[in-house]
């Protein structure tokens, strides 16, 4: 299959060419998150043809993400497979001609600056504040650029970021939204047409900074409810920058902070922990003593064990998700009796 004809409709749009066409062919990116935004966006570029994707994400596929998660499907949720590795198999089927590498992991302080090191750009399809502080903290440190997206109940919004030359995630919020302060998908649900339209004006802001076509002068934040049909396109402007501890000091506290050891799961009902050791977890060894807590069934990419009310996912690395409880404490008392800290 020639590259000439799949990329022929885009070559002819004029704001990308043959000239921009190649740019995105020699273009390293990697997508942070493969839920409802990060699938679509995953999906568009590796249709677009950008030379080499990576997907990072720590999450396994369920039968409720179908509905607005389009890379995966019922026989993804059966398997109980990770949400990289699943859509890396839809990717490469998709276009066999980018390099595309699936890592099943959590993007967090230790490990996120690995993931971003040596890519052009970086696409944030998270579901928490706080890993997007990281994010936006590693990228200013690095000095690369990234693209803020999010989308809850029918509203979303996107912002590029170019560090130094445009504000950041700071600027705009100052820091971590308090608690309940901030609707999520399980307070407010989300409908598919909204992630996949604020996913796919990510993929545009994107092509326009891999080709070129993105100043970061006329850089903006654009909301947008689908429901409602209201756009917005705001200036957040540079004056922010001036005031910001990452853009005016260098100060980056949530990357140089702790590694985030509980996070509240959007929409889920459910903790992750993250153990503070890492290490390769023999789940045929466990699966025995873990047995007395309820059925259990495994594979090479996790554990599975139903503990009703609760459930545990266990992952090679030890990483958990409990399914059952948004309490903290409950998650881990849990993850000390069934697996041990």
């Amino acid at each position: 299959m020639g590259s000439e004809d799949r990329y022929s409709r885009q070559v002819r749009f004029a704001g990308i060419g043959a000239a921009g066409q190649e740019k995105l062919r020699s273009a390293r990116v990697v997508v942070i998150g493969l839920g409802a935004l990060g699938t679509v966006t995953a999906d568009q570029i590796v249709r677009a043809g950008i030379g080499y994707v990576r997907l990072v994400d720590r999450d396994f596929v369920e039968l409720s993400n179908l509905q607005r998660q389009s890379l995966f499907d019922e026989d993804d949720v059966r398997a109980a497979l990770p949400k990289a590795v699943a859509a890396e198999s839809k990717l490469r089927r998709i276009n066999s001609s980018v390099e595309i590498q699936a890592v099943v992991d959590d993007v967090n302080p230790t490990n996120v600056e690995d993931y971003i090191e040596d890519v052009d750009l970086v696409l944030d399809a998270l579901d928490n504040f706080e890993t997007r502080f990281v994010v936006n903290d590693a990228c200013a440190r690095r000095g690369k650029p990234w693209i803020y997206s999010a989308a809850v109940g029918s509203y979303g919004l996107v912002m590029p970021v170019i560090p130094g030359a445009s504000p950041c995630l700071r600027c705009l919020l100052g820091g971590l939204p308090a608690p309940g302060t901030s609707q999520t998908c399980e307070s407010a649900g989300v409908i598919a047409p909204i992630t996949h339209t604020i996913a796919s004006m990510q993929v545009v802001e994107a092509l326009k900074f891999l080709t070129g076509n993105l100043k970061a002068g006329e850089i903006r934040l654009t909301t947008y409810d689908i429901w409602k049909q209201r756009f917005h396109r705001i200036n957040v402007g540079t004056e922010s920058m001036s005031t910001c501890p990452v853009c005016s000091e260098g100060k980056y506290e949530y990357l140089n902070g702790n590694p985030l050891r509980t996070i509240t799961l959007c929409g889920r009902n459910a903790v992750q922990l993250i153990p503070g050791v890492k290490g390769e977890i023999d789940f045929a060894r466990l699966s025995q003593s873990i047995g007395v807590f309820g059925a259990v069934q495994f594979n090479e990419f996790l554990l599975r064990c139903s503990a009703p009310p609760y459930e545990l996912t266990l992952f090679k690395d030890g990483r958990a998700i409990i399914k059952g409880t948004e309490e903290a404490g409950v998650a881990r008392s849990l993850y000390s009796k069934m697996v041990g800290l």
